[in-house]
């Protein structure tokens, strides 16, 4: 079974893309090379930001991995937070405080159209590939629900009376943004393997 080192410590993330993955491969965490520190995320754009930290991984581990990176654009705030998401109330990343900014920017605005979308960079054999998911929604008015991670209790996808804090985890993989990537991914990986 090969390994493919995911360019992530946060365990939301570990968590989604390994139920995603299942056991086609041996999926390693930076925690687990005994890497703690944050990597470099200085691009403008997603697709920037997931190649920057894909590319550093491969540089420093040399293994197949990849990275990603994902954004809440915002139609009203034309595409804000977008790259800069985690870090849109500071550099703490602090997604109460992201949340209570967004809602305060949105306030009075009647467009709420929202969409999260991630890109993957994916480091395979040495040659990069990307894949990307969207998945388009609104932004509530308040929070709903306790599951999920960073947006996802004002986020309310298209064709559902639910935040995505308040869908299970298959739920959420079966139709989110980082799900739709994930399985583009694996399509690839399937292929290769």
């Amino acid at each position: 079974m090969k390994d493919l080192v995911l360019a992530t410590n946060n365990p939301h993330k570990v968590d989604e893309i390994k139920s995603k993955l299942g056991n086609s491969l041996s999926i390693k965490t930076l925690n687990e090379l005994g890497f703690y520190d944050d990597i470099p995320e200085t691009a403008g754009t997603l697709q920037g930001n997931a190649s920057q930290k894909a590319h550093f991984l491969y540089d420093k581990f040399g293994c197949n991995c990849f990275a990603d990176d994902t954004g809440l654009e915002v139609e009203a705030l034309n595409g804000e937070p977008g790259v800069y998401s985690a870090r849109y109330a500071g550099v703490d990343k602090d997604s109460e405080a992201n949340m209570q900014k967004l809602l305060k920017n949105l306030s009075g605005k009647e467009n709420r159209n929202a969409r999260f979308r991630t890109v993957i960079s994916l480091i395979w054999e040495g040659e990069e590939h990307f894949f990307e998911g969207i998945v388009e929604g609104t932004i509530l008015t308040e929070k709903h629900g306790s599951e999920g991670f960073g947006y996802d209790p004002i986020f309310q996808p298209n064709g559902y009376s639910k935040s995505f804090a308040e869908l299970s985890m298959d739920e959420k993989n079966a139709i989110s943004h980082r799900g739709k990537a994930v399985e583009k991914l694996l399509q690839f990986l399937n292929k290769n393997l």
